[in-house]
C-alpha cells in the first residue's frame, strides 16, 4: 500500500479516536459504538502498516527499531484491554444483544486506568514517528501545490 493511502487512514484512524476517546461529548451510547469502530479502524491501520512491521519484526537487531516494535505491542495488548473491558461495562451494545457481563466495579476502573494509559502511548507513538507523519503532510502539500499551476 502506498504511504500516502496509509497516512489517510492513520488520519482516519486518530480522527475516529479522539472522538470516541471522548464520552462526554459524544453520549454514553455513541461512545461505545464509535469504539468498536475505532477496533475496525485500528485492524485496518495494521493491516496497511504489515509491511513495514513485518520489515521491522525481521531487522529488530536495531535498538529504535527494536524500541518501535516493543512500543507497538505494548501499545496493542492496552488497546485490547480497553476493548474488552469496554465491552465488559457496556450500558448499550451489550443489552442490546441481550447480555450482561458481571464485574462492573472491577471493570470500570480498568477500562478508565487502560484508556488512560493507551492516550499516552499513542501519543508516544506519534512523537516516534514524527518525522514520517511530517514528511507525508509535505508530500500532500507539495503534490498540491504543483497541481495547481498555470
Amino acid at each position: 500500500m502506498r504511504p500516502s493511502h496509509t497516512f489517510v487512514i492513520d488520519l482516519v484512524a486518530a480522527a475516529v479516536y479522539v472522538v470516541a476517546a471522548n464520552p462526554a461529548v459524544t453520549g454514553l451510547a455513541l461512545h461505545e459504538w464509535l469504539g468498536l469502530g475505532v477496533v475496525v479502524v485500528f485492524v485496518v491501520h495494521c493491516a496497511a502498516h504489515y509491511e513495514g512491521i513485518s520489515n521491522t519484526v525481521r531487522r529488530h537487531a536495531d535498538r529504535a527499531s527494536a524500541a518501535n516494535l516493543v512500543l507497538d505491542a505494548v501499545t496493542l495488548v492496552v488497546f485490547m484491554v480497553v476493548t474488552v473491558s469496554g465491552l465488559m461495562v457496556s450500558r448499550h451494545i451489550l443489552p442490546l444483544l441481550g447480555l450482561v457481563a458481571p464485574g462492573y466495579f472491577f471493570w470500570n476502573p480498568v477500562h478508565s486506568i487502560s484508556a488512560k494509559v493507551l492516550l499516552a502511548l499513542l501519543l508516544v507513538h506519534v512523537v516516534v514517528h514524527w518525522r514520517w507523519i511530517r514528511s507525508m503532510f509535505a508530500r500532500r502539500k507539495s503534490s498540491v501545490d504543483s497541481s495547481h499551476t498555470c
